[in-house]
């Protein structure tokens, strides 16, 4: 049975939108797109690459998929990220994306809960989700969400898609947690159902 592990860069406020490019930002009509890259240093890329090959499939919402897709492909297997993502198994959930052209890629349509738990049943191991907030909440919601791994990058922008922006009250206990010399910070959680509510009583 595989577990779903959600991956997202996040600022301190929780803001994720954008974070890869000036131009993303700009044609969201958002003003602060970029702000990832002044943090991402050599030991931040080395990170990034020895979790991502510890994935065995890749769920993906419909615009991170359009966003991946056009790219990695392009992208010579000798970068490991890259053979990850072009060899692997690839879920996009979506019922409105062309017929994929990326090798590997599934398109999971239907009821969202029963597409998951197939998916889960037919991996062994990690299906990391990356970016996809809307699919992110809405697994969330259903409780098919095992890890969720969080860069917190060391700013704050007070504006901006925030990653669990509606979801269903969810508590989490820390497995890792790991601080680059840049200043991000990569926790890993793992989600442990409804959180409890009560006082400091005596």
């Amino acid at each position: 049975m595989g577990e779903i592990l959600v991956t997202t860069f996040v600022t301190l406020d929780g803001v994720m939108q954008a974070n890869g490019s000036p131009e993303i930002g700009r044609a969201e009509g958002y003003e602060y797109g970029g702000w990832q890259a002044p943090y991402t240093d050599e030991e931040a890329t080395d990170l990034i690459t020895r979790y991502t090959l510890q994935a065995d499939a890749f769920l993906l919402g419909r615009r991170t998929y359009e966003a991946f897709a056009p790219f990695w492909p392009n992208v010579s297997n000798d970068d490991p990220v890259a053979e990850r993502l072009n060899t692997r198994p690839k879920y996009v959930v979506s019922s409105t994306t062309p017929t994929p052209e990326w090798p590997g890629t599934v398109q999971l349509t239907g009821d969202l809960g029963a597409a998951v738990a197939r998916t889960k049943e037919s991996t062994e191991g990690e299906i990391q989700v990356h970016g996809s907030a809307q699919l992110v909440r809405g697994l969330l919601d259903l409780g098919a969400v095992d890890r969720i791994r969080l860069w917190y990058h060391p700013v704050a922008l007070g504006t901006g898609k925030r990653l669990f922006d509606g979801v269903s009250p969810v508590a989490m206990e820390v497995e890792s947690a790991h601080t680059t010399k840049a200043g991000i910070t990569v926790v890993t959680y793992r989600v442990a159902g409804r959180p409890e509510f009560r006082g400091f009583g005596a």
